[in-house]
């Protein structure tokens, strides 16, 4: 499940805690919230031992399905833009090469 990393470790540092005191607290590996922190998701389990530690609703830690479709969105203009730039580089080189031969 993806979660906000961001607003989970700001959560933690606000509170003072390390990622080993946040384990401890959570019932769970230093290793997952490395993992949550770093890459943003988590098991239900886990999610809803944050919630419960910060005392907050599950959803209020979860990545909003807007935010991911924005974020592919963003990712698909870029793709595009890349294969563009590819396009053009590879008319204009194609035209150098018939120029010199030529």
């Amino acid at each position: 499940m993806d979660v906000n990393a961001r607003k989970i470790k700001a959560l933690r540092t606000s509170n003072g805690w390390t990622q080993q005191h946040l384990a401890d607290v959570c019932a769970i590996s230093l290793r997952t919230v490395q993992r949550v922190e770093r890459y943003g998701n988590a098991s239900q389990e886990t999610l809803a031992s944050f919630a419960s530690v910060f005392e907050l609703a599950q959803a209020e830690l979860i990545v909003a399905e807007q935010q991911v479709e924005q974020v592919s969105a963003i990712a698909n203009i870029n793709q595009s833009q890349a294969l563009v730039v590819a396009a053009l580089f590879g008319a204009c080189v194609g035209a150098l090469i018939m120029y010199v031969v030529g």
